[in-house]
């Protein structure tokens, strides 16, 4: 079978420990900085070797680097498709005495950061230290490091405990539950129809059957469900083919108890052969003051349903979660998280966190490094973060994770009921307008389009004749619903909406749905009109058709008015407007500042989702290809902006990408979901993407990782970038 080339890791200079440079006799230096790492140290296995070194002197194109393996290392499998450099190869052979000897097709300066990764090594059997050695043309004596081989033993079972998340830990209540999510050893991967088992703790929690959709792999419905005894088996379905992780996810519709008895339980996972162990879950008696699941509530500035609020909580992780630790805060769903987030606006216990990041529904922080170690945390999300309440009333809770536990908090209600409220310190907190005393008719309110040709970027013009319920500024918000047909993008810059006349401090894009959060207050019974310029590329359907678009607002139920606008036709003809006398509705006598003014720091660098520039000390500078938002709230930068912009060392082809700050080096791989952050591997939030021979990398990741902070200018609609 034709072997595939793997992603290259490309590793610099900056990962590596700067050593002297040793004299040579006839040439200027050595090479230095030999690093050789091995993704298996088990005797035996298979497996992939990454070689580091910094160049010595200059390598002409034809010249050699020899690799050097102990005799006991198989190197019968390694060919050309076996190396994947961040050099062009000419050729590549195995020679006696176990070398394999890479010939350059190109030429390398001195002191350039080299790297490599050599595929189809089979380790020794026997468990020993070894030297690997690494030379090139220039060198007459070999750079060694060393590898440990260990015995895998006849144990089959993985040493890392992975998660549970139980709905609640006691003793006999229904509930749901998550398993993981691990990595499977090795070169594991998910196969379709292939069975992952789960050995619970105790038969009795278990129904006689579960329906296939009530258990998701990796997010996925299952392809079947059985259960025997003690044990489910689920066969792998065709979305989670070739992962390399594994997150099982029960809802509670599969009938799954907790045991009877309070006590200590673990569960066991098999997949090909290894056994995967749980940490151990406390479950308790009903009532017991040590039940993870519910002891702690959620605090709210502002509980109605939409409404921009603080979230506070504090709860006792029973475990010291310690300086540099993650804590995540998983909210009720993903449209209430805003696409930036900025570390001012959250405080763990009392201090700014380090990086502050979000993917979906869930928050990820870091706690700073001057953090005090403490089981007990309180969190504080601020008004000024952005976060919104679900838009359904109902009752909610949050999950927090930290120091390896996962707690559910106390349920909260969003609808309007009070709790716990607490009011923001933000002096800009909006007081919520009067509702009216008598009710309003939009009976006449209209909707046109500024063009109605076939898909084509229009203008969208709404008047609302009156409020039933008055909006706060910065808080409640206006919904437009698009029909399908109409192409909405996923991010519209607050400059390119008015209502009243004054921009929209905020504008927030949900599918075909358009929020529109105004900068000023609109008391009840008065007319609204918002207006979105062709400049937000929202684009008519290409179909010849009459469409109706949708009216909604945060604060009243039920929809204010629909409107048929026409497309590629001439427009229906909107209601007709009253002849009698408008009433003299009083208009908003104190006008608002379009924007929130922010600081931007004059070292960062701005850019704006699909403009191809960015902007750097007042001077704009181009990029090859604009940033763009995938999947509604990753922002896609181009990897020209990690270089140019903030002048990390950046390198990139089309396959692979590196991006290195000091000794940090994060890796990518195009069309891959996977990165390394130095050896460790990571899930991005989508892929890497190759435009126009350009990867596209999201960009919050490169941020938290390296130690930059992001925010957001609503003024000039763009996010920077700064450390």
């Amino acid at each position: 079978m034709e072997k595939s080339k793997k992603a290259l890791p490309i590793v610099l200079a900056s990962a590596l420990a700067a050593t002297p440079l040793v004299a040579v006799p006839q040439q200027a230096h050595a090479l230095s900085g030999v690093s050789i790492t091995a993704d298996d140290e088990e005797a035996g296995e298979t497996t992939d070797y990454d070689i580091e070194f910094t160049t010595g002197d200059f390598i002409d194109s034809g010249d050699k680097i020899y690799v050097k393996f102990d005799k006991d290392f198989d190197l019968d499998d390694v060919d050309e498709d076996s190396i994947d450099a961040d050099f062009d190869i000419e050729d590549v052979e195995v020679t006696s005495g176990n070398v394999v000897e890479i010939t350059v097709d190109e030429d390398i300066n001195d002191d350039e950061d080299l790297s490599f990764t050599i595929s189809d090594v089979v380790n020794p059997d026997d468990e020993d230290t070894y030297k690997i050695g690494v030379k090139t043309t220039n060198e007459t004596t070999y750079k060694y490091d060393e590898i440990d081989i260990e015995d895998g033993g006849s144990s089959s079972s993985s040493d890392d405990e992975f998660n549970v998340d139980l709905s609640s830990t006691v003793a006999g209540e229904k509930v749901s539950l998550e398993l993981g999510d691990f990595d499977l050893d090795g070169k594991d991967e998910l196969e379709t129809g292939e069975t992952i088992t789960v050995i619970f703790p105790d038969e009795d929690m278990l129904p006689s059957s579960i329906s296939k959709s009530d258990v998701k792999v990796n997010g996925y419905a299952a392809k079947a469900v059985d259960v025997d005894g003690d044990e489910v088996s689920i066969d792998v379905p065709s979305g989670a083919d070739g992962d390399d992780y594994i997150n099982l996810e029960f809802l509670k519709a599969a009938g799954i108890s907790n045991p009877d008895t309070a006590d200590d339980y673990t569960f066991k996972v098999k997949y090909d052969g290894t056994t995967y162990e749980s940490e151990s879950v406390d479950i308790t008696k009903s009532g017991s003051s040590s039940a993870v699941s519910g002891n702690y509530t959620v605090n709210l500035s502002d509980p109605a349903a939409g409404a921009r609020s603080s979230y506070i909580f504090e709860a006792d992780f029973g475990k010291d979660l310690k300086a540099d630790s993650d804590l995540i805060i998983e909210f009720p769903s993903t449209d209430m998280v805003p696409m930036i987030l900025s570390t001012s606006d959250f405080s763990v216990n009392g201090k700014e966190p380090k990086k502050v990041g979000a993917i979906g529904n869930k928050v990820y922080i870091t706690t700073p490094t001057s953090f005090s170690a403490d089981s007990n945390v309180k969190v504080v999300v601020s008004y000024t973060a952005w976060i919104t309440n679900p838009k359904t009333a109902g009752s909610y809770t949050l999950k927090a994770t930290a120091a390896g536990k996962t707690i559910t908090s106390k349920a909260f209600t969003i609808g309007g009921s009070t709790v716990n409220p607490t009011t923001p310190t933000n002096p800009t907190t909006p007081t919520t307008p009067t509702a009216p005393t008598t009710p309003v008719n939009n009976s006449t309110a209209t909707i046109t389009l500024t063009t109605t040709a076939l898909n084509q970027a229009t203008g969208v013009n709404v008047a609302i004749k009156g409020l039933g319920v008055g909006l706060a500024k910065q808080r409640d918000f206006i919904e437009l619903v698009f029909p399908a047909g109409y192409k909405v993008p996923a991010y519209i810059a607050p400059a390119n909406i008015t209502v009243n006349g004054a921009a929209a401090n905020y504008v927030a894009v949900r599918g075909q749905n358009v929020l529109v959060y105004p900068s000023q207050d609109i008391p009840a019974a008065t007319a609204a009109t918002v207006s979105i310029t062709a400049a937000a590329n929202i684009v008519n359907p290409a179909v010849k058709n009459a469409y109706s678009i949708s009216v909604f607002t945060s604060e009243e139920k039920g929809l204010q008015f629909a409107r048929a606008v026409g497309v590629g036709m001439p427009a229906p003809v909107q209601p007709a407007q009253p002849t009698a006398p408008k009433p003299t509705t009083p208009a908003p006598t104190t006008p608002t500042p379009a924007q929130p003014s922010v600081t931007v720091p004059s070292n960062a660098a701005l850019f704006k989702v699909n403009a191809k520039t960015f902007t750097l000390h007042g001077k704009s500078y181009p990029l090859s290809q604009a940033p763009y938002l995938a999947g509604g709230n990753t922002t896609m930068v181009p990897a020209q902006f990690f270089k140019e912009a903030l002048a990390l060392t950046t390198q990139w082809n089309n396959q692979t990408v590196a991006v290195i700050s000091g000794t940090k080096v994060l890796k990518f791989s195009v069309g891959s979901n996977k990165a390394r952050v130095g050896n460790t591997e990571v899930t991005l939030p989508t892929p890497v993407v190759l435009k126009d021979g350009m990867p596209m990398i999201p960009v919050r990741f490169v941020t938290d990782n390296l130690g930059y902070k992001v925010g957001w200018d609503a003024k000039t609609s763009s996010v920077y970038v700064y450390r």
